[in-house]
């Protein structure tokens, strides 16, 4: 009888144990791309609280990913034949995000192992690509490989390991920069408490990256009205081409 007792009592203890919650926010929720637009930097802020809204006990790292939407997107190699580069072999992933940032307090790789950074796509090497179709893994991993640089030679896809720094055990902060090349969209904004090897709490957030003024109504028509808009061009080209002509004529 008092060993059952002490069981419900320990059944009881753990049901009423609760881990830390996370309180995110961003600097900004909607970013407007003009004219000049140049890119922005984003900081990604929040604190670390029990449920009741106290200081969480214990120590935690800070992992933030932040990931625009996703596209297919065709990965095409080049081979130089008779000393000219041309198109060769070719895949297309059918889910590859058009911005992935990561931020962390330390080295994703000292705070899980592979199977947790895996789960969670934390970290470039992690990120789950699809390819459409069968393909070799090898052949797989040379076209992610090369996506991968591509992508991060552009400054869409980012790793800041240490970039996430956190004060007192509680606030946490990171900065992101979107590259003026950004794709319009919702952004998700997911933060992890992590502690010995686990993830203890996660939350999201969102931004939304949209077009303004008249870059809007050009992006706008050229999805709405594609015929109009591809005859308007090309009547503006010709204009163009007759204007420059009469001018060079006149000199």
């Amino acid at each position: 009888m008092a060993r059952l007792a002490t069981l419900v009592l320990a059944l009881f203890l753990c049901a009423g144990a609760r881990g830390p919650i996370l309180v995110p926010e961003i600097s900004q929720h909607e970013i407007q791309v003009r004219q000049g637009f140049t890119g922005a930097d984003l900081l990604l802020f929040g604190a670390i609280l029990t449920p009741e809204g106290a200081r969480a006990a214990g120590d935690y790292d800070i992992v933030v990913l932040l990931e625009g939407p996703t596209r297919s997107i065709v990965v095409r190699e080049k081979r130089k034949v008779a000393g000219i580069w041309v198109n060769a072999d070719s895949t297309e992933f059918r889910s590859a995000p058009s911005f992935y940032a990561l931020a962390s307090s330390r080295p994703v790789a000292a705070l899980v192992d592979g199977k947790t950074a895996a789960i969670y796509e934390m970290g470039l090497k992690w990120l789950q690509l699809s390819p459409v179709g069968v393909i070799d893994p090898a052949e797989q991993k040379r076209f992610s490989d090369g996506l991968v640089d591509l992508m991060r030679r552009q400054g869409l896809y980012q790793e800041n390991e240490g970039a996430v720094k956190i004060s007192g055990q509680v606030l946490y902060q990171a900065r992101i920069s979107l590259p003026s090349s950004v794709q319009t969209g919702t952004y998700t904004a997911e933060t992890f408490a992590v502690r010995d090897g686990r993830v203890v709490a996660s939350a999201i957030s969102r931004v939304t990256v949209r077009k303004e003024g008249f870059e809007r109504l050009v992006a706008y028509n050229a999805q709405a009205n594609g015929f109009f808009y591809g005859l308007f061009a090309v009547i503006v080209s010709i204009s163009m081409g007759w204007i420059a002509g009469r001018l060079f004529a006149l000199v």
